[in-house]
This record gives structure tokens, sequence and C-alpha cells, in this order.
């Protein structure tokens, strides 16, 4: 079963291997009540309110409930991508063609930040959708980078044609061995860091980053997928059994829309993943908005999905839950945090 090939100990491996080129991005603990105040100060409704606890927990009068987050748009490129590319890279045989990647943003960044470092030719396919401060930092990495289609999957497409007519090497956003691994290592950092963990929330979008993290901690610790309700991947993949095509909307869409998760990904989570939580595009918002107004935390909406099932309820801890969420990203510009 695929889900015991991608092992803790293969993990482990990874991180040796990548770890003098990523960066151990820090944890820090935070108060819920404390995001809850700053997005309600936001004037974005479509959020449950979580001061005095019984928001989340269900107990008034308790200490207010505490949620580490792993701070990985400190990653270089921006992004947890950071990783897996660098994972592809360094475990793999690159040709003399260099590499190819299609990506809604942050994976293209990520390739390309590793192709600049290891000094190999990079070719970087996204969509119209993609983000134009991740598009700038691809061109200003030295990438060649082509536009093609609206969606992350004529990106793929147009670069699965280059990889046959140019011989290039294909590193896959999500659905490839190498990724998991290297993204796996992002679970192997959070529980050296947090101690004991119940519970961490993982933005999902094709996958890669919550099969890493379930990967690792295969069933030692409770994961749960958050998704924008207009790009669910993951509810679409485990309502039919497999992986399938799910809408590609929302405001996430650049980094969270890839229209179904990679073959790879989905055993996995079906042994690994014990449920998965939708959140709408007010509630990311407004989660965007809390972490920056609260916490001068700089994320990009996708990176906000796990706070916004926090606090709009989507996900309700139980009474003394340790929760950790990932902040996954942050390649914006800084006009998009108000």
């Amino acid at each position: 079963m695929l889900a015991d090939v991608i092992s803790r100990d293969d993990i482990r491996g990874t991180y040796e291997t990548i770890r003098p080129y990523i960066r151990r991005t820090p944890v820090i603990q935070v108060d819920l009540s404390e995001l809850d105040a700053a997005s309600g100060a936001s004037g974005v409704s479509g959020v449950s309110g979580v001061s005095g606890v019984s928001g989340v927990s269900g107990v008034s009068g308790a200490a207010p409930p505490v949620t580490t987050l792993k701070l990985e748009q400190l990653q270089c490129a921006g992004s947890f991508k950071a990783r897996g590319a660098f994972a592809n890279l360094l475990l793999r045989d690159v040709p003399a063609a260099g590499v190819v990647a299609a990506s809604g943003g942050n994976h293209g960044v990520a390739v390309a930040y590793a192709a600049h470092r290891r000094g190999v030719p990079a070719k970087i396919f996204v969509p119209t959708v993609s983000a134009p401060a991740k598009v700038e930092r691809i061109r200003a990495l030295g990438a060649d980078l082509v536009v093609s289609g609206e969606r992350y999957a004529d990106a793929l497409a147009a670069a699965q044609a280059w990889v046959a007519s140019s011989g290039a090497m294909n590193v896959h956003a999500f659905d490839q061995r190498e990724t998991l691994l290297g993204q796996g290592t992002l679970a192997l950092e959070l529980a050296g860091q947090a101690g004991d963990l119940d519970t961490v929330l993982v933005p999902v979008g094709g996958g890669g980053l919550i099969a890493g993290i379930a990967s690792y901690f295969a069933g030692t610790v409770r994961v749960i997928g958050v998704e924008p309700d207009g790009a669910p991947t993951l509810s679409y993949a485990r309502a039919q059994g497999a992986p399938a095509d799910a809408p590609a909307g929302s405001i996430a869409a650049d980094a969270l829309a890839p229209r179904r998760v990679g073959d790879l990904v989905f055993p996995i989570t079906q042994s690994y993943v014990e449920d998965v939580v939708l959140v709408d595009d007010t509630s990311i918002l407004a989660a965007q908005q809390a972490l920056w107004r609260a916490l001068r935390i700089a994320a990009e909406p996708a990176a906000s999905v796990g706070i916004a099932a926090l606090l709009a309820g989507a996900y309700k801890p139980a009474p003394g839950e340790r929760v950790a969420v990932v902040i996954s990203g942050a390649n914006m510009t800084p006009s998009q945090l108000g």
C-alpha cells in the first residue's frame, strides 16, 4: 500500500538531504480569542465568534484556546513548496535540459528558486489565474516563464508537452514521490517543535502537503484537511472514492484549485487523514486579515484556511485539544493585507 511506502524514515532521510537548502521555520502559540477579535474588527461577516472560548471548545469561562502556528510562509521562496522542490532536484538525476514545472504560483516560485540555487535551467508554466506577485517572483529568479490557459490543469498539460519534446525533468507540484517526501519534512520539524499534538490543520489543493504530513504522523496525530468550498478537491475525491474533477473557484484558486487531488496522494489521505472541512471565501479573507492585524503575520488566502476553519467553526476542537495550524505561504503583494 502506498501509504506504507512513504515512511517516516524516508522523510527523515529526505530532511537530511535538503536541510542545507531550506529553513527550519518557527512555530508560535497564539490565543484564538485575540484572532477572533481582530477578525471581528475587520468588518467581514460570516465569522463565528470564539471570544470566551465558547465558539471553539464549547466550555464558557475556560482559559482561552491556544493554537500552535507553523510559520511556513517564512520558508525559502515564500512557501512550503521549497521542501518538495529541493527534494526533487537533490534526489533525482537532473538532465542537461533542466527542469519543468506547472504551477498555480507557489510551486513555480519554489522550483525556480531551487533551480537557481542548483544552477540548472527551469521552465515554469502557470495559468492566467496565477497571482501577479508569484509570476513576478518566478521571472526574477531567472526561470523561463510561460502563461498557458486559465487554470492549473491547462498549465500542466502544456508542461507535460514540453517534457515530451525537450527531455526536461518534470517536477510535479504534488503527485510525485519526492515532492511528498519533501513536504513531509514540515511534519518532522513540527513534531520536534510543538511537543505533543492532538491535531494538525492543513491546507489542501492537490494534496501534496497533507499527504506528506499525514505520512510522517501515520495516525499518531489527527490530520484534518481544510479546503475552500469553491475548490473542494479532496472532499470530492473522498465522496467519489477516487480522485475526481472538482470546481476550481475561490479566492485561493491560484494555490488550492488544481481540479483534482493526485493519484499518489489519495490513498495516503484515505489511510491517515481523518476529515476534511470546508471554508468559504468570506471566512478565508477574515482569517487572513486577523492574522495580519492581531499578529502581523502576512499570509496569502490559501495559507489562511486553517485559521478560517477555527474562527468560523468549521473545525471545533474539544476542550484541551492541542491543535497546530500550518500557515503555508505568503507570496502576495503588501496591498492584499489591508
